[in-house]
């Protein structure tokens, strides 16, 4: 098959390569690395702790019974980045760039899943006057809050590309947009004031919006047969507007490789991405399917309120720490480290703190190694503490917010 978008790829003759390769500070270089641009975000990307959590965050079933066969957040992202790298491949794009944007694009996602991003947007409404969307914090985490160990021991935060960082923060794939193009301005992402508001501004970006709901729509009803979700007559249902092909079986490898070949037969730099009306109007019924059967499933209530429980009890211990400039310092004393979460926080908070903040001596080597942005300043305001409170909580697993949870159950 033709590689209809080669000459619209993001690389060195893209006219808008040195944007998008762009920096906000430029990383630690070596002689020998071997690695382009892309290569080395998704590098940075794979060895950051915050990829490393997602195998223990909700995709959409709460895994706490710990069914080995149910979607965590960590595989749902290596399925969008084996279809959007399938399809990039395909047209002749920058496979290297799509594969960065794809690993990366949900690192913004709170515990417990989508239930845990609303009650962080809750959060973050009553106490910050803000919204918060995964992709818009997925773009803080790589830019603020994720650190990286450098080649002298030295802590930074990530850095990314331009062209990455707007992958994340467009990638919403709740935009059920036919023929989807990159917008023409690489305006500075802090524009973006809601999920899905621009498209990306590369091709390579473009493909991971469809690629994550090529991605979500089959596994999600795989999963949801596996848990006795789906009736047999949701089944039926779902049988007869899956089978656009005569195919024997509806399951998450049939419908990946119909869109993804549909896709790549279709698209074309003039029309943008696009499947064709027939396969479109499948996907939009698959999702309203989706929609009606299993994400707005009675069966979904418990966890809902279980989830809220458990972010908001953390959340209220936490915020009766707040001392100002003094709040390590208090937190280290001896009452506030039977929770061992309360002490976790206190670790974490001081590498974004500025030295004015006072700390245990135990924490001097470790203020000497992080040299990234100090994004709380001197905790000088309440405001600014919330704000630290509800950035730790939402890069949280599942597993260790229940961890952390039963503890104020039991000390």
């Amino acid at each position: 098959m033709e590689k209809k978008f080669s000459n619209a790829a993001a690389t060195e003759e893209n006219k808008n390569w040195q944007r998008l390769i762009e920096r906000r500070d430029p990383l630690y270089s070596r002689e020998d690395d071997i690695r382009t641009p892309f290569a080395r975000d998704y590098t940075r990307v794979l060895h950051s702790l915050a990829y490393r959590r997602l195998k223990h965050k909700t995709q959409v079933f709460f895994n706490a019974a710990g069914n080995d066969h149910i979607c965590t957040r960590i595989e749902h992202v290596s399925h969008v980045e084996s279809v959007s790298s399938t399809i990039a491949r395909q047209l002749g794009l920058n496979e290297e760039l799509t594969k960065a944007i794809a690993t990366a694009h949900d690192l913004g996602h709170a515990p417990f899943g989508h239930e845990g991003e609303r009650i962080i947007r809750r959060l973050t409404n009553e106490h910050l006057g803000v919204d918060f969307w995964h992709e818009k914090n997925g773009v803080y985490i790589v830019d603020d809050l994720e650190l990286l160990e450098d080649n002298e021991c030295n802590l930074k935060n990530l850095d990314l590309t331009y062209a990455v960082r707007d992958g994340i923060i467009s990638h919403c794939g709740e935009v059920d947009e036919n023929g989807l193009s990159p917008r023409e301005e690489l305006f500075d992402l802090s524009l973006f004031e809601k999920p899905g508001q621009f498209n990306a501004a590369t091709w390579e970006g473009c493909v991971v919006k469809l690629a994550d709901k090529i991605a979500y729509l089959g596994r999600d009803i795989e999963d949801a047969r596996i848990l006795g979700f789906l009736s047999d007559e949701d089944v039926s249902e779902l049988e007869d507007m899956a089978r656009i092909r005569n195919e024997k079986a509806v399951n998450t490898t049939v419908i990946m490789h119909n869109m993804i070949l549909d896709l790549c037969e279709n698209s074309s730099p003039e029309r943008g991405l696009c499947l064709s009306s027939e396969m479109h109007n499948q996907l939009c019924a698959i999702k309203e399917f989706n929609y009606k059967h299993i994400y707005a499933n009675p069966r979904m209530k418990p966890f809902t309120e279980y989830s809220n429980l458990i972010i908001r009890s953390i959340f209220e211990k936490l915020r009766t720490y707040f001392k100002g400039a003094s709040t390590i310092s208090y937190i280290s004393k001896d009452d506030a480290e039977a929770y061992g979460f309360v002490r976790d926080f206190a670790d974490w908070l001081v590498r974004y703190v500025d030295d004015g903040v006072e700390a245990p001596d135990k924490y001097n080597e470790l203020k000497k190694r992080c040299r990234n942005r100090k994004i709380y300043g001197n905790l000088e305001n309440e405001k600014l503490y919330i704000r630290a409170v509800i950035d730790f909580i939402a890069g949280m697993t599942d597993a260790y917010a229940i961890r952390s949870f039963q503890e104020l159950l039991t000390c």
